[in-house]
């Protein structure tokens, strides 16, 4: 029972961000939660050790890498000025960036266009003096949307892939995802656009052209990026063959991150200055969470329910709650087996993709994607965004999503 309370403790800190006159980082927040367990005996050292994840910290690490340095080199600010400099109105490029991001999201996990969507979109605000909270929240709605149409938009979709009853992946996750994905980013926009009605009065100004700040350290980073999406295109080639070789996502970031570590001279530079505070806090919410699964109560209450837990409505709704709890990809890995032992099949596992991708749009907390947002956010402007900034417009969202997927289950 303690670290239950530990994690209702943490969760209330996120919401209101202070003790007193002190501002508390989310990383430190989560870091505090996690060593009361630790002084608790909730899990021990050696539990907490095995707690972490190394898999996600490492692709977080490379992909960090890979951020900053097309960031420092302006490579990144090229690209997008490139992408969104026909967008004149704050009408077209809102839905740009939804769509931008949401696509990429497809392809190269949610987490990673997080990491380098967050420099772009400030960019975008500052340019035209555009709402940083409104530029923010339509990154995390466009990554979080655009993720759940693939089975490597993030992590808990990839792990249904592999390891749950969707026989064809890419193919089954576009027939039944695609369309709802689609109709859920014009949502989402519809949303952005209702609460922040006077930001869509303003005029956007064109971004100017973009010189390169290291041509040679964006000559690496065009490398790291061409690396990437290779790597990504063999990953899809194994899955959709079956061939019995596990290219982790892992490996694809920290391979992809070589040319910049181990040609450029500023290589300390970089690391030194990626978020290291993100990582700190995913280290921290794997002990936490991980005391917390160990108390069983998740288990029980699933395993006890009177419900349907099998029915797609059931599933839309515990994966969505439970995510908010004990993260999305932990809910995953409970919520599977159940549903592999009442015979659910590729339907229902891809309901429990849609909505352990779509809790992310409730809270602050129901996506990784989202602390690396509002984190790098905080750490490059000062500009962040609260837990009910994040709720007011994401609450009426997800019913909105929920209703979609349910109606197109349905309909399918």
């Amino acid at each position: 029972m303690i670290a239950l309370i530990v994690l209702a403790i943490v969760i209330l800190l996120i919401i209101i961000r202070r003790i007193g006159s002190l501002r508390l980082g989310i990383w430190m927040i989560m870091g505090m939660g996690a060593l009361a367990v630790l002084l608790t005996g909730q899990i021990s050292p050696m539990g907490a050790m095995r707690a972490i994840d190394l898999d996600v910290i490492l692709f977080l690490f490379g992909v960090f890498v890979i951020g900053q340095a097309l960031e420092e080199s302006g490579l990144l600010s090229r690209i997008s000025e490139r992408i969104f400099r026909h967008a004149r109105t704050v009408d077209a490029l809102v839905l740009s960036v939804l769509l931008v991001m949401g696509l990429a999201s497809t392809f190269l996990m949610n987490d990673t266009v997080a990491v380098i969507g967050v420099p772009v979109v400030l960019l975008l605000s500052r340019n035209s003096n555009i709402s940083p909270k409104l530029m923010l929240l339509t990154l995390a709605f466009g990554v979080t949307i655009g993720s759940v149409t693939s089975p490597i938009g993030n992590p808990q979709n990839l792990l249904i892939a592999l390891e749950g009853t969707v026989k064809d992946p890419f193919v089954d996750f576009f027939l039944y995802l695609f369309v709802p994905t689609m109709i859920n980013i014009l949502l989402a926009f519809g949303l952005l656009r209702l609460f922040f009605r006077k930001e869509f009065e303003k005029r956007v100004q064109p971004l100017e052209p973009v010189e390169l700040a290291d041509s040679r350290l964006a000559s690496l980073s065009k490398i790291s990026l061409g690396l990437m999406f290779t790597l990504i295109a063999v990953k899809i080639f194994i899955v959709m063959t079956g061939i019995g070789f596990d290219m982790r996502l892992t490996y694809i970031a920290l391979i992809a991150m070589l040319p910049v570590l181990l040609f450029h001279k500023r290589r300390l530079h970089l690391v030194r200055s990626i978020d290291w505070r993100t990582l700190v806090f995913f280290a921290a919410m794997f002990v936490l969470m991980k005391s917390v699964w160990n108390t069983g109560i998740f288990q029980d209450i699933t395993g006890s329910s009177p419900f349907n837990m099998g029915s797609i409505p059931m599933i839309l709704s515990a994966s969505i709650v439970g995510s908010q709890f004990v993260s999305n990809v932990p809910m995953v890995a409970l919520y599977m087996p159940i549903l592999q032992e009442l015979g659910v099949g590729a339907e229902g596992m891809l309901a429990l993709a849609a909505g352990s991708t779509i809790a992310g749009n409730l809270t602050l907390i129901g996506a990784a994607s989202n602390i690396i947002i509002v984190q790098n956010a905080e750490r490059r402007s000062g500009d962040t965004l609260t837990f009910l900034d994040f709720l007011k417009v994401g609450a009426p969202l997800t019913f909105l999503n929920i209703a979609v997927h349910l109606l197109f289950f349905a309909l399918f």
